[in-house]
């Protein structure tokens, strides 16, 4: 035989042979196995969680009347309902918090007798409870401030656009994406509520909902009487824009003024008593030291 014939006689039913050997000796019950006791683990976890942070929510939303879920929420729209904080957690981190501060507040009081001490105990239970008010409080309150910055400047860029040959809901396309910031962030999201079928009325005034600055919720009455009675939409945005720059030099005059007050207390306390120091402390040591020798 020849030998070339003979090799492919090897060659080719010995790598078959082996193929075909390790596809059925495989042992695929053992991952399969490992696969689903991990899918069960990750699964039970993932309840377990849920059900705890379910049980959370419930048991804040128990204790937390519907009158202050309502401030609650709010709160959460003012700042921006950040995805860190839904209202579900802060309602469950209340109680918590508010648990520490007792048993902080219990030990602070068990320590000392006194009524003073008694009274920062009271503080730290009330402060531990109203902690996430506060954090939103002042996130919203930054928020806000922002947005009143940008206000004029997108005021702006939207006249701008319009003036240009866009129509509005283009030209707050065009500030949202070239935006930055909070204000941008709404503009977006109310054309996203006019994009999934909500009347531009209702989008306009859910964006005076979520914030708390006149000029814009004027600027969105403006904006809805100029669609309803068809009011050219440039003419609008000009009269808002200049008095949008109008009331930003304004702010900047006022705290211009509210400056030499503000500066007023820190000089007093703090730098005229180190000047004092500074310019008089020779004078006296060396009066003391005169009057001293002689």
């Amino acid at each position: 035989m020849h030998p070339f014939l003979l090799l492919s006689l090897f060659l080719v039913p010995l790598p078959s042979a082996y193929f075909a050997w390790s596809l059925l000796s495989a042992d695929r019950r053992t991952p399969r196995a490992v696969r689903e006791l991990l899918s069960r683990g990750q699964i039970a976890m993932e309840v377990e969680q849920q059900s705890r942070s379910g049980a959370l929510e419930r048991l804040g939303y128990r204790l937390t009347p519907g009158s202050y879920v309502q401030k609650l929420d709010r709160l959460l729209a003012l700042a921006g309902r950040p995805t860190s904080l839904p209202l579900g957690r802060v309602l469950a981190a209340k109680p918590a918090l508010g648990l520490l501060g007792a048993i902080f507040g219990l030990f602070i009081t068990t320590s000392s007798q006194s009524g003073l001490i008694k009274l920062v105990g009271i503080f730290v239970v009330l402060l531990g409870y109203f902690i996430p008010d506060l954090m939103l409080y002042s996130k919203g309150q930054e928020r806000q401030k922002k947005i009143q910055l940008e206000l004029a400047n997108t005021m702006d860029q939207m006249l701008i656009s319009v003036e240009a040959g866009l129509g509005f809901e283009g030209a707050m396309a065009r500030a949202g994406e070239n935006g930055k910031g909070p204000l941008a962030e709404e503009i977006v999201r109310t054309l996203q509520d006019m994009q999934v079928g909500r009347s531009r009325r209702e989008s306009y005034l859910a964006l005076a909902q979520r914030t708390n600055i006149p000029e814009l919720r004027s600027f969105v009455q403006a904006v809805i009487q100029a669609d309803t009675y068809g009011i050219a939409i440039s003419r609008v945005l000009k009269v808002q824009a200049k008095v949008m720059r109008v009331k930003r030099r304004q702010r900047a005059e006022e705290k211009a003024m509210k400056l030499p007050v503000t500066i007023l207390f820190p000089l007093l306390f703090f730098i005229f008593p180190v000047l004092f120091i500074a310019i008089l402390g020779p004078a006296v040591i060396n009066t003391i030291t005169t009057l001293s020798g002689g």
